[in-house]
């Protein structure tokens, strides 16, 4: 039988700062996945307003939800997740394919860097008329 050794909460916590920027990738990877997955039930809950009986339910439901700030606001997390995504999963394919494998950290931060900087970008457009 192996021996087991309970390292603690803290010793656990800070493990995390041991985390090359591989495992860092892999972890945002399956999270905006998950995130992604998430809002396409949501997407389809609010696209099925447009078979209600009543025609002007889905422009009501969606002006509703236009109107709030907080939309607007998770449109733009949407948007950075999203992104994020579709920049590393075309790092993944590269590596996949045997592109830049001795680049892996940097491309990692680029697709950060990038995806910070589109979103940064579409801010104005998602919050205009918010205010």
């Amino acid at each position: 039988m192996a021996d087991t050794y309970n390292r603690g909460k803290v010793e656990d916590f800070g493990r995390w700062k041991e985390f090359s920027a591989g495992m860092w990738a892999w972890i945002f990877h399956k999270f905006t996945g998950w995130v992604l997955v998430g809002y396409l039930f949501t997407h389809i809950a609010v696209l099925s307003t447009a078979t209600a009986p009543d025609p002007a339910t889905y422009t009501n439901t969606l002006q509703g939800l236009e109107d709030l700030l907080i939309v607007r606001l998770l449109e733009v997390g949407l948007l950075a997740v999203a992104v994020f995504h579709i920049l590393n999963g075309i790092r993944l394919l590269f590596v996949d394919l045997g592109v830049g494998l001795e680049a892996q950290d940097k491309s990692f931060y680029a697709s950060l860097v990038l995806t910070g900087a589109i979103t940064v970008a579409s801010v104005p457009t998602f919050l205009a008329g918010a205010f």
